[in-house]
């Protein structure tokens, strides 16, 4: 790909982010689909919310596990067809859950899933490393992040709204298919913004740029500060839904406009990013974006009515997003050959924290009890701001070209 291809008047960024935010479009539909419609999976298949949970976990633990494999391949073989190929399996896999016969094999199609979605978003984030420099690269994450927000808006409150109507399987079967149409527009956007395709790396290259990674110190403070994001924040979502069931509030499509709040507030962080930014600096972006998700997390604690719980996930997801920006930002800038490894990696903790939060919130929530182990998880957001302001500093990768 070539910065001087045609560009759009938005910032001067690519046109070819436009196909690159309806990818992550696409695939973010169908990530959070089960979320406002698990009490009814967990009651068709005889199980435990808790262990109905357990699909958000698998999902996000598939989706870390192959990350450094989708990293190597994306460098290798090419971003865009690998793009296409895994957004295809991920319509695929939605469609072949809504006919499951059995929680096991309902589990099975959310490990594919969880490959699918694994194949496009960090490798979008690359593409779009890929097209602009450093200076631009937050604004245009952010167009990227709009795509992901926006699928994570409809997917969750077409879920709801789906599951009153025809159940948990067919808000499976309606968003799979709306997932194999985007895929077949996503490879026809592709081929009308002319994108090139980057020179291909070699394995020594890879592992040269393995190495690359992990000697810059701000690796180390990334990936660990997505691990406990993950966990403290996106662990939470598989609970909200039960959480207003305990109020009384048993309609799925409540319980899927409160989980899509989080992606309105994202829109929101895409609309204000490139104010914040020269206001605040990426330090105060940390920390203030930490804040507002220990303060928010406080909030739900407290249970307040659904309209309330809705605003509180709308500031949560705009104050998640400020910092997070950030995290992403710091981690394309730790190598130059290697960027899709390294922000597979990225991806590969984040999911690792949404792996282990449902099953840590699970602990904590039948154990400790809903306030404790949200005020916890709100003082571990606080201090992971301060941490990460302190700790991350620019640093040229050492695989730059001057």
């Amino acid at each position: 790909m070539q910065q001087g291809e045609a560009r759009a008047h938005d910032h001067g960024l690519p046109t070819a982010l436009y196909v690159i935010s309806g990818a992550s479009f696409a695939a973010a539909l169908s990530a959070r689909a089960l979320d406002p419609v698990l009490p009814h999976v967990a009651e068709d298949f005889n199980v435990s919310i808790a262990t109905a949970a357990g699909f958000a976990a698998v999902f996000a633990f598939t989706f870390s596990i192959i990350q450094p494999i989708i990293g190597a391949a994306a460098d290798l073989f090419g971003k865009t067809r690998l793009m296409i190929g895994c957004l295809a399996l991920l319509g695929l896999a939605n469609i072949l859950g809504a006919f499951s016969t059995s929680f096991s094999v309902l589990f099975a199609t959310r490990i594919l899933a969880g490959i699918g979605s694994g194949g496009v978003f960090p490798v979008a984030l690359s593409l779009t490393s890929d097209l602009v420099g450093p200076e631009k690269r937050q604004v245009a994450i952010s167009r990227t992040l709009a795509g992901a927000m926006t699928g994570n808006l409809l997917g969750a409150s077409a879920s709801g709204l789906i599951g009153d109507f025809l159940g948990w399987r067919g808000v499976l079967a309606v968003l799979g298919g709306l997932v194999i149409v985007a895929s077949i527009a996503v490879a026809a956007g592709f081929r009308g913004a002319k994108v090139k395709p980057p020179p291909k790396t070699s394995l020594s290259a890879l592992k040269a740029g393995y190495r690359t990674i992990f000697t810059n110190p701000n690796a180390y403070v990334c990936y660990s500060a997505v691990f406990i994001e993950g966990c403290c924040v996106l662990g939470l979502f598989p609970y909200i839904a039960s959480f207003l069931f305990e109020l009384g509030q048993t309609s799925l499509s409540i319980a899927g406009m409160v989980i899509a709040g989080f992606a309105v507030g994202g829109l929101f962080y895409t609309l204000t990013v490139s104010r914040l930014l020269p206001w605040l600096g990426m330090k105060g972006m940390m920390i203030a974006g930490m804040t507002l998700v220990a303060s928010q997390l406080v909030a739900v604690a407290f249970g307040p009515r659904w309209e309330v719980q809705a605003l509180n996930l709308i500031v949560m997801g705009w104050g998640f997003y400020i910092a997070h920006g950030c995290l992403q930002v710091f981690a394309s800038e730790l190598s130059v050959e290697a960027r899709a490894t390294a922000l597979s990696l990225h991806s590969f903790f984040f999911f690792m924290g949404q792996t282990v939060g449902p099953l840590a919130y699970g602990f904590g929530l039948h154990h400790a009890g809903k306030m404790p182990t949200l005020f916890v998880s709100a003082a571990v957001m606080v201090v992971l701001g301060l941490v990460c302001a302190r700790l991350l500093k620019p640093r040229a990768p050492s695989d730059a070209r001057t």
